[in-house]
Parts: structure tokens; C-alpha cells; sequence
């Protein structure tokens, strides 16, 4: 039988036809996964479906258990923490007039500090707000003042006792908290422990105030124990750093006694 070309037909090139085989295969592999991919999707979600209702009970239950422990982290924010916050905040305010009065004091500011900590005109004070309050921002700021109360009237230990309760990021507050203790530990004679304090009030919060005041009080610790070198070291940092502050005024006087 004789064989001819239909017109305008071109027979495949082998290389044509091999790009064409391979682009079927190879959409073929592509939809063959695709299937087995939903085939897995269908099959993870009926598997899904069967533990969810075979545990709906307990799901349940656990929502619950978490709508019950938000509610009532509300309530106890709102009637129990909100109010107390009040109350103790009222509380204070006396106290910190006592506090201040004493500060301003010319003379015998004692007895002022000591109606500070217990308490007057029907107020408590900031040992019994301490108390009290404890857990709420007045009962922690009590501490502070019941501390700094303590350390102007030369009870150092109880001091200590309350500064180490009071927390607080506050970049001024916390290191006045630190070196206050450090204070209280000088005046005990315990004097590794008090530079020590006095180092880390300077570290807490780096500024123009306490830093300076901290560090030049290590310093005057360490020229003090015959650690010149050391003493030497902190002086020249204030002169550097800090040189219009308090502290760095006449601060090449110190540095000379190092040298």
C-alpha cells in the first residue's frame, strides 16, 4: 500500500515527541500526588473529626475550665485587687506625711519616722500597710519607706529586713533601695558587703544621679580599707562620666589621694 503525507502534516520530531511524552508523564505523576494529597487531607480530617467526637466531652470541659479561670481572674481584678489597691493607697498617704516631715525635720526627726512606721490618726503604718497590703503596689512602696524609716533612726538590721522585700524596676527607685541596704551594711561594719551593694545600686540603673552618688560611695569605702587602686579606678569613672554631677564637682582631690 503506498504511503503519503497528509498536507500541511509534519511528522514529530523524535526530540518533539519525547518532551511531549515526558510533560504527560510527568503531569500524570503530578496529578496521581495531588490526589493522594487530598486522599490524606480527607483522610486526616475524618480522623479529626472522629476524636473530636469522641472527646467532646472532655474539650468541653477544658473551655470551660478556661472561660471559668478568665472570669475569674476578672472578678478577683475588679472586687478584690482593685479595691485593696484603693484602700491601701489611702493608707499610705499619712504615713508619707510623717515620712516627709521627718525629712524636713531640723531636729529629733525620730519620733516622726517612728509615727511613720506604726502609724497615726487612725492610720496604719508602713509596717502595718506592709502587712496589710502585701501584693499590692502601696504594700511593696510601704517596704521601701519602712526601710529608709528604719535606717534614719539607726535600726539597721530591720532595714535591711524591709529594703530586700521591696521590688521594683524603677530606674531611680531600685537603686536607691540597693544603696540603702549598702548604707545600713556600712553603718553595721560590714564593709566588703556594703562596697559590693554600693557597686550594684551604681549598675542598676545607669544615670547622672545615682550612678555618680553610688560609686563615689564605694570609692570613699575603698580609699577608707587602703584599696587605692581600686578607690582610684571609680574616681577617675565619675570624673570622666559624670563630672558635672555632685559628686564629680571636686573630684581631683579624691583622685589625687589615690594616686
Amino acid at each position: 500500500m503506498a504511503t503519503y503525507n497528509k498536507r500541511g502534516y509534519k511528522a514529530p520530531k523524535p526530540e518533539d515527541a519525547k518532551v511531549e511524552n515526558d510533560f504527560e508523564e510527568v503531569m500524570d505523576v503530578s496529578d496521581s500526588t495531588t490526589a493522594e494529597v487530598f486522599n490524606t487531607l480527607d483522610a486526616t480530617a475524618s480522623r479529626t473529626e472522629d476524636w473530636v467526637a469522641k472527646n467532646q466531652k472532655l474539650i468541653l470541659t477544658v473551655v470551660g475550665v478556661i472561660a471559668l479561670a478568665t472570669l475569674g481572674y476578672v472578678l478577683y481584678s475588679k472586687f478584690i485587687v482593685e479595691p485593696k489597691e484603693d484602700k491601701a493607697t489611702n493608707e499610705i498617704f499619712q504615713s508619707q506625711q510623717y515620712f516627709q516631715q521627718a525629712v524636713d525635720a531640723t531636729t529629733k526627726p525620730d519620733s516622726l519616722y517612728n509615727l511613720a512606721l506604726k502609724g497615726g490618726e487612725g492610720k496604719l503604718g508602713f509596717v502595718g500597710i506592709a502587712e496589710e497590703y502585701a501584693g499590692t503596689d502601696a504594700g511593696n512602696l510601704a517596704n521601701y519607706y519602712a526601710g529608709i524609716s528604719y535606717l534614719n533612726i539607726g535600726d539597721y538590721k530591720k532595714a535591711i529586713t524591709y529594703l530586700e522585700k521591696f521590688k521594683s524596676e524603677d530606674a531611680v527607685l531600685k537603686p536607691l533601695a540597693i544603696g540603702a541596704i549598702g548604707d545600713a551594711l556600712s553603718e553595721s561594719n560590714k564593709v566588703d558587703d556594703a562596697i559590693a551593694h554600693y557597686k550594684k545600686a551604681a549598675e542598676a540603673f545607669e544615670n547622672d544621679f545615682t550612678t555618680p552618688r553610688f560609686m563615689f560611695k564605694a570609692a570613699q569605702l575603698l580609699l577608707a580599707s587602703g584599696k587605692k587602686a581600686e578607690a582610684n579606678a571609680l574616681f577617675v569613672a565619675i570624673k570622666e562620666k559624670y563630672e558635672t554631677s555632685k559628686e564629680g564637682m571636686n573630684i581631683e582631690v579624691f583622685i589625687a589621694m589615690t594616686e
